[in-house]
């Protein structure tokens, strides 16, 4: 497929500025990935270095008289990220390559429009990996969880395992992950480490554990301790008992 982008003539080659958007009342970003803490999971994950992009709702721009794309999840390596929050958008001749991954969470307005007018966009902007997560199921879009791949700039689907009854899974080659569909849930598996990315409620969970378990240390700690005073001075009674039982 020839990029309906890499056609078009005299090209600027950056935005002078970027628009500000108006902020969207669609709740499946905060529900699905805020919430969950999917992007500090995965800046955590990629090391939080400045030049890994991972942030949600990035316009990303090809060429300015073009309206923009905002996916709702971004990732990006050896790029300026500082240079992206403070411009407030992605420009593809700005970095001098597209994001390398983007995803989108089905909304009830919009669904339609992300595998089909997106996902053509994406493509023609060169984005290597495009992800789709739909938590009712597949009710919304075509499919429960579907992952595409460029190949000679044509998106091919990636392989998706398991079923909408136990969990669904694909791997992101861009990402080194397991995407994954857990009844409704959106998860990260590591396959190096076998286990999840953590969210908040784990992260928060695994410090709660961590405080009580200090917190029965501390205690036994102190019981230790007074039991241990209160030998000492019992032997310093019966040192003085036995003291007044040995003077002449």
């Amino acid at each position: 497929m020839t990029s309906k982008l890499t056609t078009q003539a005299n090209r600027p080659e950056r935005l002078s500025e970027f628009p500000a958007f108006p902020p969207r009342d669609d709740m499946q970003n905060a529900i699905y990935l805020y919430d969950e803490g999917h992007q500090p999971a995965l800046r955590l994950h990629f090391g939080n270095r400045p030049n890994v992009l991972v942030l949600a709702e990035v316009p990303i721009y090809w060429y300015p008289s073009r309206y923009p794309r905002i996916p709702d999840l971004t990732v990006a390596f050896d790029i300026n990220r500082p240079g992206v929050i403070d411009r407030n958008g992605y420009s593809i001749e700005e970095h001098g390559k597209p994001p390398d991954f983007v995803l989108e969470v089905a909304s009830p307005t919009t669904a339609r429009n992300d595998y089909t007018d997106k996902r053509e966009d994406y493509a023609a902007f060169g984005i290597p990996e495009y992800w789709r997560f739909d938590p009712t199921g597949g009710r919304r879009y075509d499919t429960a969880l579907a992952g595409d791949r460029l190949a000679d700039g044509v998106y091919r689907r990636v392989e998706i395992s398991g079923s909408v009854e136990s969990a669904l899974w694909g791997r992101s080659d861009v990402l080194g992950l397991d995407i994954c569909w857990e009844g409704g849930r959106l998860r990260w598996w590591n396959p190096e480490t076998r286990v999840y990315l953590e969210t908040h409620d784990e992260l928060a969970g695994a410090r709660l554990a961590e405080q009580e378990a200090r917190l029965v240390e501390h205690e036994a700690y102190l019981a230790e301790r007074e039991a241990r005073l209160a030998a000492e001075a019992r032997i310093r009674e019966l040192e003085a008992e036995l003291g007044r039982q040995t003077d002449p």
